[in-house]
């Protein structure tokens, strides 16, 4: 049993540093001359390399929430883990866990639907932040309903 905990806890500490590095990376978006992500558009041209604060369009200011709202709840389900490993009776269910972890799940899935249908069609392509959110989607999705099923044995 304590084998099982320690590999959901690792799982979930890899869904939370996925969570991270894609809501704090560069890469969202990239092409030839530059890239751009949930906080600045980065170009290089003739006089160097600048980068400008995103637009302030609503649909970037909720794609910006909804995925600092995922590493919080994530966050929040990990602390609540820990909490309920040692104060949880015996045969007692991780069901607040789990709850914050599908939440998570839901909000970066979200996020990325609407930086998906709302960003300006271009020559740009995604980059490894905008696919590291989708992988953390059904990763915290398939934690979440781990924490469901798991019961405390010890």
């Amino acid at each position: 049993m304590l084998l099982i905990l320690f590999g959901v806890l690792v799982f979930h500490l890899i869904v939370l540093i996925l969570l991270i590095v894609s809501t704090a990376s560069s890469k969202w978006t990239v092409e030839s001359q530059g890239h751009s992500d949930l906080w600045y558009n980065c170009r290089s041209d003739s006089q160097g390399y600048r980068c400008s604060q995103a637009s302030n369009e609503d649909w970037i200011q909720a794609v910006q929430a909804l995925m600092i709202l995922s590493v919080v709840f994530c966050f929040a389900s990990l602390i609540a883990f820990m909490y309920q490993l040692f104060r949880l009776v015996k045969g007692g269910r991780f069901y607040f866990t789990s709850i914050f972890q599908i939440l998570a799940s839901v909000f970066v899935m979200c996020g990325a639907i609407i930086y998906t249908i709302m960003r300006p069609y271009s020559d740009r392509q995604y980059g490894y932040a905008y696919v590291l959110a989708w992988v953390a989607f059904p990763l915290s999705l398939f934690s979440g309903l781990i924490y469901l099923i798991l019961r405390k044995k010890e």
